[in-house]
């Protein structure tokens, strides 16, 4: 079958070097509101790209949670098949589609656990229906039907009823702390603008290039 070909341009004004912020995790914050000022739904969505050991990668899509200067956060089961390929590999890249600005960030670099204190902080504001979800999904396990999900669900209601969920231990963050984030402008006949930041030197001071469409 071949795809049909859509003319819609969503392209905006050029992107400049000028343009940008010298350090990139401003340079995200300011997308990252123009996107939510938009009305961009979820603009926290992600694909996350993650491989194996042996190089076999996997895609999903899943939410930021956190960001600051030391990287990007999101939740998961540590038994999750991203879990383990992080386990095996721990690199990963993440695409910011905001498609309707378009516009793209790319952000590429090594990925750690972040701190119990941390995942316990951000696991007490979920509301419980996701607090118990995290209890009641082996993530990844095959299961035979979704009667197995829900009688875990309501074993994991009983076992906490009237108390406070748990923190479990096979659940939390991971951070990827960038060594490139690309900022992507779309632009008239593919002729796009594409800016990336660098760690560079000792002091691991960002570099912006410019990067050919």
């Amino acid at each position: 079958m071949r795809v049909k070909e859509f003319s819609v341009d969503f392209s905006r004004d050029g992107l400049d070097e000028s343009d940008l912020d010298v350090n990139p995790y401003r340079q995200f914050e300011k997308w990252y509101q123009e996107a939510a000022d938009d009305g961009i739904g979820s603009p926290n969505a992600m694909s996350l790209a993650t491989a194996s050991a042996d190089g076999q990668p996997t895609v999903r899509t899943v939410l930021l949670k956190l960001f600051d200067e030391d990287g990007f956060v999101f939740f998961t089961n540590y038994g999750s098949t991203k879990a383990k390929q992080i386990t095996e590999n721990p690199k990963a890249a993440l695409l910011f589609p905001w498609i309707m600005q378009g516009r793209q960030v790319i952000v590429t670099g090594a990925v750690a656990k972040i701190s119990t204190r941390e995942s316990l902080s951000y696991f007490l504001s979920r509301p419980r229906g996701s607090q118990i979800g995290a209890w009641a999904s082996q993530q990844s396990e095959i299961i035979s039907s979704r009667v197995v999900l829900e009688k875990s669900v309501n074993q994991v209601v009983e076992r906490f009823r009237n108390r406070k969920i748990p923190l479990p231990d096979f659940w939390g963050g991971y951070r990827v702390m960038p060594e490139i984030i690309e900022f992507w402008q779309g632009r008239k006949d593919r002729l796009h603008d594409r800016f990336q930041y660098h760690r560079h030197g000792e002091d691991h001071e960002w570099v912006v290039n410019r990067v050919s469409p």
